[in-house]
């Protein structure tokens, strides 16, 4: 059994997952009380589940970019936790995991997260081999930066309010932004990815792995 975990943003997000089907997957906006609802959280997702703890084969989080006290909070539990039961841990960028869900299309795609102070943390992508891949820097833009940015045709999805969806847009019918639905961040889909790597022997050093921060100096393109 593996525990997925991602608290990049507000929004967490929990999975427990083998390889033949999701065990469990939930999520829910948190008010900044990561700290306090992750642990129970997690100890509840086990227990609806029928499973134990002792049955935990590795554990994965979502390291970025995001919240900085979220990301914080998300990688220590998961570091301490792997640490613990001498379990393998997989990191995850957070904004993988989105583009991990969209339908695959021949358009590119740009995926995104709030990142704070009217920050979007975003990544292009485009579909190699079937899957979707990063592709180029990630950058820190503004809704309005991010209209200009985005080519037509293109793809955008990601957590946007209805003002930054109409920037992004600007009356182009041919940049499509993706429905709340799908702007959200799977929590079984960050376990299905860890679980490749799990399977293919890619894991990551506990104490070495880091988040992905994005820094109160970076600048902000508008």
């Amino acid at each position: 059994m593996l525990l997925a975990v991602d608290t990049s943003t507000r929004t967490i997000g929990l999975a427990l997952y083998r390889e033949d089907r999701v065990l469990h997957e939930s999520s829910w906006i948190s008010q900044n009380y990561h700290t306090m609802q992750l642990a129970p959280a997690v100890q509840a997702a086990i227990e609806q589940a029928g499973e134990q703890v002792s049955s935990l084969e590795a554990v994965a989080v979502a390291t970025g970019p995001g919240s900085f006290t979220g990301l914080r909070i998300g990688v220590a539990f998961a570091k301490g936790l792997a640490l613990a039961r001498r379990v393998p841990l997989i990191g995850i960028p957070s904004l993988d995991i989105l583009a991990a869900a969209q339908i695959r299309q021949d358009l590119p795609m740009f995926a995104l997260l709030q990142a704070g102070r009217g920050r979007l943390a975003v990544q292009q992508y485009k579909v190699e081999k079937g899957n979707w891949r990063a592709t180029g820097e990630l950058e820190v833009l503004t809704a309005e930066a991010l209209g200009e940015k985005v080519p037509a045709p293109a793809y955008v999805c990601g957590e946007l309010n209805e003002a930054e969806r109409r920037s992004i847009r600007r009356g182009r019918r041919n940049v499509v932004v993706a429905t709340p639905a799908w702007a959200i961040r799977r929590p079984a889909l960050l376990a299905e990815l860890a679980w490749k790597r799990l399977q293919a022997g890619s894991t990551d050093d506990p104490v070495a792995l880091s988040p992905i921060y994005l820094h109160h100096g970076d600048p902000i393109a508008s």
